[in-house]
């Protein structure tokens, strides 16, 4: 049963080649499976999240966070009557071109780029790589997604200006995504920011009383665990206090999303268009709780000298083999050269890194920059 502003798979606006229907799956059905199927998609499992293999591999990666949101996307979009196959197959693909390194990776390639008038933009990247670089079926390049997937990929997170990207007049820049697009960007959220603080723990990069005292949220939620397990080990009752934190953002996001809808009085996918705002939202105290334990995890864990470096690594390492194959393009594999004849080397370049894993752009360094 779905809402009447729900995404309809028979309302689609289609593939770009079209293709017979297939006999047990609808489109997004058949757009999850494509997405999971890619080698993008499998390559998550060696990008880091936060912490890097080398630091440890107890820890959240790219992909297990990818399935982590996946999860909180596809309970949120039952529990307001949303298309939940359509929301699953955009949390599936909505960190698909990030590149090695995470964030680190990102902000490096990004500086490179900009030397030259260019920039990278992981959403950017991953339309490319479903659009394109994924070469899978005979009968086109790239997966040849839905145009509703592809809308979310690159507006789920981010507003894009037609004006200052063309090349996207397509995707109805004008109008706000559908709200299995824009649940993604939050359920993003709810699964880091609780993920962090269990990997921070473990790694004993964080305490559970620097959590405490400096985020009430997590006080309060710890106080009630403690209260109801009183003889549990301080891990158990800390896991407690996760998943209570992880329910109540859960919760209030259905609850706050349903009273947005009600109050606009919400009754299409259009109505959902052409609002003024973005109508999948948490309630004010709750995104008050949500903005300080984000400033908590950037102060405390993302920017930890215990990881400061491997983030300097990772930048200078990305830096240097960018650098090294504009001098040396005939390093690059062959494909990546032929392909400087279609577009300009630095892009060329970009692409080649940001496809990379963990291990393998190690290993690219080894050969043409280690002394």
């Amino acid at each position: 049963m779905l809402a009447d502003y729900a995404v309809r798979v028979e309302n689609s606006r289609g593939r770009r080649y079209p293709e017979p229907p297939h006999p047990y799956r609808n489109d997004y059905e058949r757009d999850r499976d494509r997405v999971i199927n890619a080698r993008a998609f499998r390559r998550l499992e060696a990008k880091t999240q936060v912490f890097t293999r080398r630091y440890s591999d107890h820890f959240r990666n790219r992909l297990t966070h990818t399935i982590e949101v996946a999860q909180i996307s596809r309970t949120i979009a039952r529990q307001l009557g949303l298309n939940s196959d359509l929301a699953e197959t955009l949390a599936l693909v909505h960190d698909l071109g990030h590149p090695p390194f995470g964030h680190s990776g990102e902000k490096a390639l990004d500086a490179a780029m900009r030397q030259h008038g260019l920039f990278f933009d992981h959403n950017l990247h991953a339309l490319r790589i479903v659009e394109d670089f994924e070469i899978r079926y005979a009968a086109f390049r790239g997966l040849n997604l839905t145009f509703e997937v592809r809308e979310g990929i690159i507006k789920h997170s981010h507003d894009y200006n037609a004006q200052n990207h063309p090349e996207l007049a397509e995707y109805l820049l004008d109008q706000r995504p559908p709200l299995e697009a824009q649940l993604i960007d939050l359920t993003d959220e709810i699964a880091y920011n609780t993920a962090d603080l269990d990997d921070g723990y473990e790694a004993h990069l964080l305490t559970i009383e620097q959590i405490a005292d400096s985020v009430d949220l997590f006080a309060r939620h710890y106080r009630e665990a403690k209260t109801r397990y009183p003889s549990a080990a301080e891990k158990l009752v800390f896991n407690e206090t996760l998943k209570s934190i992880l329910d109540g953002f859960v919760g209030d996001l259905i609850g706050n999303t349903a009273q947005l809808l009600e109050a606009a009085n919400v009754h299409s996918v259009e109505d959902v268009r052409d609002h003024a705002r973005r109508l999948a939202a948490f309630s004010p105290p709750v995104e008050e709780d949500r903005r300080r334990l984000k400033e908590f995890l950037y102060e405390n864990l993302y920017y930890s000298p215990a990881l400061a470096a491997e983030k300097e690594d990772a930048e200078r390492i990305t830096a240097e083999l960018f650098a090294h194959w504009m001098e040396e393009p005939d390093d690059l594999p062959r494909n990546y050269r032929q392909k400087v004849a279609e577009e300009p080397l630095p892009r060329v370049i970009c692409d080649y890194i940001a496809g990379m894993t963990d291990p393998f752009i190690y290993q690219q360094y080894e050969k043409y920059c280690g002394a």
